[in-house]
């Protein structure tokens, strides 16, 4: 068995009662005081994440907008120095490579946020599409990331920074060389649980004193370390798709219900174009909705929903949502079945249980 790869935040878990499992090769919390507890302080004050195990690849030279043009969904002329964008990247018959972040820098240098699982895949794909004058590096054993998320994140975070104003960073804008305490550091108002907030990503050697500092920085304002298992509670409420479940080789985004990440009207070709753009204007075979359970049991990743005795398809997360107290899921269905209201069955411990398509997303944060 291969040795479970860890952050540079490993060591400091045990400080907070951390426990620990196998997340896709690599060993993480999935909680620290709880998951209920974990997900509740997120909702209301405010979570500390380690997000280290992401990966990061630099685009850089003159011809990274062509390139990013043809291997990603969205529209890279759309974005501006110090912009975020979500983005999709897709194989040519519209199936899902991976979803992720780019942030540019300048018209010649970029940052590629993909999810830890992908980055060896997403580095290759990447490598067997370069072109000229594109240069590829993936830096993502150098650069650990954090995630401060939750309404009091600013407050907390602004304790760290002298010299910027945490409130001129617009949501998905960032600002390169934020002075956090001596630290180093990218901060980005973006994030993975439906609330306010912002990822910092810093020089690996700095990750445990940054860790600690924010920590210190939001003791009064009830800040605790967020595991796994809050983060896919909180991600899943405010439907936000995680790869492996939602997305992957045989999910297209439109099918994932990301479609506004797919500019199919954007002034270049890009890798699945063709069946992405059919999708859009006919209408996917499958749809991502949301279902909630009338009979009592929880939905899985995994299990089977039927009309009659057809099955129409799975659940692709399920839970108790910790917000709404609701046995919730969201499924991937046949188009047919997808209007709200709709009844159907999950198969539950060989049980057929009584559900009903809802609307999604399950939770939005309060405007301020």
């Amino acid at each position: 068995m291969s040795e479970l790869k860890r952050t540079p935040l490993y060591e400091v878990y045990k400080e907070s009662g951390g426990k620990t499992i196998d997340f896709g090769g690599w060993e993480l919390p999935v909680q620290f005081s709880g998951i209920k507890e974990e997900h509740e302080t997120v909702r209301t004050k405010v979570g500390l994440f380690d997000v280290s195990h992401m990966g990061e690849i630099e685009v850089k030279g003159p011809e990274s907008i062509a390139f990013l043009q043809r291997l990603l969904t969205n529209d890279i002329l759309k974005l501006s120095s110090g912009g975020a964008q979500y983005t999709v990247m897709c194989y040519e018959n519209g199936g899902t490579v991976d979803d992720l972040l780019v942030y540019k820098k300048s018209d010649g240098d970029y940052l590629l946020v993909v999810n830890a699982a992908n980055i060896d895949k997403d580095f290759n794909w990447l490598q067997a599409n370069k072109v000229e004058d594109v240069e590829l590096n993936n830096v993502s054993s150098d650069i650990a990331q954090l995630a401060l998320q939750g309404p009091l994140a600013e407050k907390v975070l602004q304790k760290l920074s002298k010299n910027t104003d945490l409130s001129e960073i617009d949501f998905f804008k960032f600002k390169d060389h934020v002075d956090l305490k001596g630290i180093d550091t990218l901060v980005s108002r973006t994030g993975y649980t439906g609330e306010d907030g912002f990822e910092i990503y810093c020089r690996s050697e700095d990750a445990i004193a940054l860790w600690r500092q924010l920590l210190e920085a939001g003791k009064e304002d009830g800040i605790q370390p967020i595991g796994l298992g809050a983060r896919d509670t909180l991600r899943f409420e405010a439907k936000l798709p995680l790869y492996g479940q939602e997305l992957g080789a045989d999910i297209t985004p439109i099918e994932a219900g990301i479609g506004f990440a797919v500019k199919i009207d954007k002034n270049a070709d890009f890798l699945g174009k063709a069946v992405l753009t059919e999708q859009k204007e006919k209408g996917a075979p499958r749809k991502l909705v949301g279902i909630e359970m009338i009979d009592r049991g929880i939905p899985r990743h995994g299990y089977p929903i039927y009309v009659a005795s057809e099955v129409i398809g799975e659940v692709t997360t399920g839970t108790q949502s910790p917000t709404l107290k609701k046995n919730v899921g969201l499924a991937l269905l046949k188009n047919e079945y997808t209007d709200i209201g709709t009844e159907v069955e999950v198969e539950i411990r060989s049980k057929r249980l009584k559900a009903k398509v809802v609307a999604t997303p399950f939770y939005k944060r309060p405007k301020k």
